[in-house]
């Protein structure tokens, strides 16, 4: 296997664990990242995006462990259990079935420059524009205050996070402030809402190249697993720290890293454009 490989593995592999779960696109952040290593646009180089984001989802067990165990062990007992695991399902299901529906028209018409910088730009702005409000008090304080309908709302928020360069945690963080959730809890849930979506779009991407994968297992598993483990420990890091953060910060700093790193992204968009036409 390419040394240089496993290196440019790796590299993708931090940036997914670090970009995963904060609101400023890891899917924008890994397509420039590629460009900038070089690497082939290829239908495995995309199931490799999307294989080592269950690398960070195993973070969040880590990190949740306890609740996590705790919820699964006490189901037949617990309503507050039955209803975490419920709002997660009922969160997922807009994502499974849009998601589903329309996958291939998002790939095929919004992976582009223009859509990426235009996303973590209007996002940016959002952010400022939520974490502007004043006199708005939220009205869920815990995780297990949230009803079905908020998990629902935060569901379809969530669906905005599939055009490239939105964010998939920011669209749920920032969604659930809307609805009425407090940051930590929005975060939170945020982060357990990532599990089943994650791994769902992780199955499917890998489904779709599994015969080419098998047949160059030798070449592509060191990278995917290089990339996993590197993915994990960046998440690890990166949950952790960020958890301490919303419970005093806002967004805001975020927001103008995405306004700024969005009109990077267009200016570099745009030279593309003028060297081709050259």
């Amino acid at each position: 296997m390419d040394t240089l490989l496993l290196i440019k593995a790796a590299i993708m592999g931090i940036v997914e664990g670090l970009t995963e779960f904060l609101p400023v696109s890891s899917t924008g952040h890994l397509i420039l990242t590629q460009a900038l290593l070089g690497l082939p646009d290829s239908d495995v180089m995309k199931a490799f995006e999307v294989a080592i984001q269950p690398g960070a989802i195993l973070a969040i067990f880590i990190v949740y462990w306890q609740l996590i165990s705790k919820t699964l062990g006490t189901l037949g007992s617990s309503a507050n259990s039955r209803k975490l695991i419920a709002n997660i399902l009922i969160g997922f299901l807009p994502a499974a079935v849009i998601g589903f529906a329309i996958h291939k028209k998002i790939t095929e018409y919004l992976f582009n420059g223009w859509v990426v910088a235009s996303a973590f730009i209007v996002g940016g702005l959002i952010i400022l524009l939520v974490e502007s409000r004043r006199n708005v008090q939220a009205r869920v304080h815990h995780i297990d205050e949230m009803t079905a309908l908020d998990a629902l709302k935060v569901g379809f928020c969530q669906c905005l996070g599939m055009i490239p360069g939105t964010s998939r945690s920011g669209s749920t963080i920032i969604g659930g402030m809307l609805v009425g959730l407090d940051r930590p809890v929005a975060t939170e849930f945020s982060f357990f809402l990532a599990i089943p979506t994650l791994i769902g779009a992780s199955v499917l991407e890998i489904f779709k190249v599994r015969h080419e994968l098998a047949a160059n297992a030798s070449e592509y598993l060191p990278m995917f697993a290089v990339g996993f483990v590197v993915s994990f420990l960046a998440a690890w890091v990166c949950v952790r720290w960020l958890l301490r953060y919303v419970s005093t910060h806002t967004f805001i700093p975020f927001a103008w890293y995405r306004i700024a790193f969005g009109i990077v992204v267009l200016a570099t968009t745009m030279t593309h454009m003028v060297h081709w036409a050259d």
